[in-house]
């Protein structure tokens, strides 16, 4: 029943998120930037705390990295408006009244008053609307989190709790589903590190979105290879970061869905099967993601678990290939007009 409850309620979020993203007012920028305040704060607290201060015993790297993820809200609550044509003081102003908040919070804080404070600036007169700011921006930001945060620790991380809980209660079958959506989310508009972040995963879970991504590297290469989506360049590309050909893989969901979420799955299971763990959030991306797998698991049996990743990806890249052979698809040259070669040339 956990495991019906927490696959129903993860593909809920998702559809919710990738609503967000898709119909919101600058809904995709805001999540671009979700991800991005994952990165200086999460993904910084994963190297320098697990990896350089747990691992090699280094204390400033263990304060670095500790410092660093105690500041998810207040990237968020500045990248967000940045991002949406905010003024950088405002920005970094409502960025320092969400400090110790988690990343949504601030990310809702960041959002909403993004639409606001343009309107202040455009309303109230020169040089007043600096106070007005300070005076009423940075306390309704620090509201606006306050409000925030018990609904996300009722709805969001309830959810990550449950996915947690059925993940150890059925490791094959979650590792499977958990590993297939984490890698097509990754692939799509919507983060699979904001995600992962959002749903505050840690232990298998994380540990399953960390080593499925990397291995969807290895996928995606084979694959797209193989498709003759473009050209080596395109390739390449995809393996690094697939959201780099966001445009390719919306115009090909269906065959790029499908041998994400097979070979995903494949890694999902994979790494149930070691029982990795891996306690650092919002640490679904490839290169980082494996690294601090070695900060809380024995790195031989991460090194097995990841080589089988890469392999499984292989595989699933080459089968996806196999089975869209005859699929219409659209190229580089169809898409952009040009191909890839020639767009770096000019």
């Amino acid at each position: 029943m956990e495991l019906i409850k927490g696959t129903i309620l993860l593909l809920f979020c998702l559809s919710l998120f990738s609503l967000f993203s898709l119909k919101a007012p600058k809904g995709m920028k805001a999540m671009g930037a979700l991800a991005d305040a994952a990165v200086a704060s999460f993904l910084v607290e994963a190297f320098q705390s697990y990896v350089g201060g747990d691992m090699l015993h280094i204390k400033l790297l263990k304060d670095t990295g500790l410092a660093s993820g105690g500041m998810g809200g207040a990237a968020a609550a500045t990248l967000v408006p940045l991002a949406l044509g905010v003024s950088p003081v405002y920005a970094v102003l409502i960025g320092c009244a969400c400090a110790g908040f988690g990343i949504l919070p601030g990310f809702v804080a960041g959002y909403l008053l993004s639409f606001i404070v343009p309107k202040i600036e455009k309303k109230v007169p020169a040089g007043l609307d600096l106070i007005t700011c300070i005076v009423f921006v940075a306390p309704l930001a620090r509201l606006i989190g306050n409000v925030a945060t018990p609904v996300v620790d009722a709805t969001l991380l309830n959810i990550g709790g449950i996915i947690t809980s059925a993940a150890n209660s059925n490791p094959i079958i979650m590792g499977f589903i958990l590993g297939g959506v984490i890698t097509v989310v990754a692939t799509a508009p919507l983060s699979s590190m904001a995600l992962t972040a959002m749903l505050g995963l840690k232990g298998l879970p994380m540990a399953i979105g960390a080593l499925s991504v990397m291995g969807s590297s290895f996928m995606n290469y084979v694959f797209f290879d193989r498709m003759k989506f473009g050209d080596r360049s395109t390739t390449i590309a995809v393996a690094i970061e697939p959201l780099t050909q966001a445009d390719i893989i919306s115009a090909n969901p269906i065959p790029v869905y499908v041998t994400n979420f097979i070979g995903g799955g494949l890694a999902g299971i994979i790494v149930s099967q070691f029982g990795l763990i891996n306690n650092a959030t919002g640490t679904a991306t490839p290169i980082a993601g494996l690294m601090v797998m070695y900060g809380f698991n024995d790195p031989k049996t991460v090194t097995i678990a990841a080589l089988l990743c890469a392999l499984a990806g292989m595989s699933a890249g080459f089968l996806g290939s196999i089975i869209f052979k005859n699929y219409k698809i659209r190229t580089v040259e169809e898409i952009r007009g040009t191909s890839s070669k020639e767009e770096i040339v000019a």
